[in-house]
């Protein structure tokens, strides 16, 4: 997973066009630039955002992250302007933007279909919001030019929508809702119709271009390694709710919630009740049999109800029961290896009924896996890889 770090700075001690804008650094990174206060959207008796409330920072490249029909493209299109909302307000640099109509927003939408005009070329699908602005016909021509150089399409201009790639009609879009110059750019699962290398190539691409413009991005995704990948910070959204938001880092290995540490990748959960907490560790009985010892700090008192979280590359396979300690330890038998290249995972059928996972890079030969299908193995995790979560 990339990691982002949003005050990068240039060779003068400030990220590249800093002395545009008013304020230090520090202070742009905490300024909320976008505000949601506690924002409703309703259609009929279905409730699609639920007083939901956010700042996005200044500069900031932010992920509305979650599963179909948890509200996050109704929240993208009420920062549009397309819809509006039932309740609560949108501030943008301070200001209450919720009446105002999407021409007259400092923000641009790329959709997740691109939109082009067919009929258009790729000269005139770029240029077609700043004729509708009424700019003279040179500066339109030179904000063209400068856009597809942006978005490396030197020499495309003439052509039509027909006649590109997936990919090359993606950067006509882009270059489409950049040429404005907008303070926010949305971004509506911009890269689902790209291939998969292509759309790992793009990622980095974006970020890049988010950092060489020193603008606001917002992108709408179900994708969980793209917004690992390209955010700042991210808003896990579920039932029209946010669950957390953070740095892709600590949504990962510090999530606030079961339903966090279940969506955001892979994981293995284990029910219990606390045993006793205190002197920098935990004590859980766990359901399934047996005691779990962690050490991520929890408040909650002995006999509350609780998860603990591991990861599965966090998770440490075994062929043998003397290589492993008492704590944190299962046995079983391989079910299946899956092969990815990189990684192999492993799924455990434990002896208590269990099934957990652990994830082992391929440091080696396939051929000099640490075990097979059907091999009886031992899986231990250390105290630190576990995370208590009490919802």
């Amino acid at each position: 997973m990339a990691q982002r770090n949003p005050g990068d700075t240039g060779s003068a001690g400030e990220p590249p066009g800093l002395a545009a804008l008013p304020g230090s650094w520090d202070e742009l990174v905490a300024r909320p630039l976008v505000q949601f206060e506690s924002v409703s959207k309703r259609f009929g008796n279905f409730v699609a955002v639920e007083r939901l409330s956010l700042d996005i920072r200044e500069r900031e490249f932010f992920a509305l992250l979650g599963p179909s029909g948890c509200g996050k493209t109704t929240l993208l299109r009420m920062l549009a302007g397309f819809e509006q909302p039932s309740e609560g307000r949108i501030l943008l640099d301070g200001v209450d933007i919720s009446d105002v109509p999407p021409h007259r927003r400092p923000v641009n939408m790329m959709f997740q279909s691109y939109a082009l005009f067919p009929h258009l070329t790729v000269e005139g699908n770029v240029a077609f919001g700043l004729r509708q602005d009424g700019m003279p016909k040179p500066e339109i021509a030179a904000r063209v030019r400068e856009m597809l150089a942006l978005v490396k399409l030197d020499g495309f201009g003439a052509r039509r929508p027909h006649q590109l790639s997936g990919g090359q009609r993606q950067r006509v879009a882009l270059a489409r809702a950049l040429a404005k110059r907008p303070r926010v750019l949305l971004l509506d699962e911009p890269m689902s119709a790209l291939d998969r290398k292509l759309r790992e190539d793009t990622r980095f691409e974006l970020m890049e271009l988010q950092d060489k413009l020193g603008l606001t991005f917002v992108i709408v995704t179900h994708d969980q390694e793209e917004a690992m990948t390209v955010a700042d910070r991210i808003g896990v959204m579920n039932a029209g709710r946010l669950a957390q938001v953070a740095t892709p880092s600590d949504i990962y290995e510090h999530p606030n919630s079961r339903w966090v540490a279940d969506f955001i990748g892979d994981v293995n959960l284990f029910e219990g009740r606390v045993v006793s907490s205190g002197l920098g560790h935990t004590v859980i009985e766990s359901e399934a049999g047996g005691r779990l010892l962690v050490t991520h700090p929890t408040d909650a008192s002995a006999g509350t109800a609780v998860t603990v979280a591991v990861r599965p590359e966090k998770v440490r396979i075994d062929t043998s029961a003397s290589r492993v300690s008492d704590e944190n330890c299962f046995a079983g038998r391989v079910v299946e290896v899956g092969y990815l290249g990189g990684v192999s995972i492993y799924k455990v059928a434990l002896d208590n009924g269990l099934r957990m996972k652990a994830t082992v890079a391929n440091r080696t030969r396939p051929v000099e896996r640490p075990a097979g299908a059907g091999d009886r193995v031992w899986l231990s995790f250390p105290p630190e890889a576990g995370v208590v979560l009490l919802r």
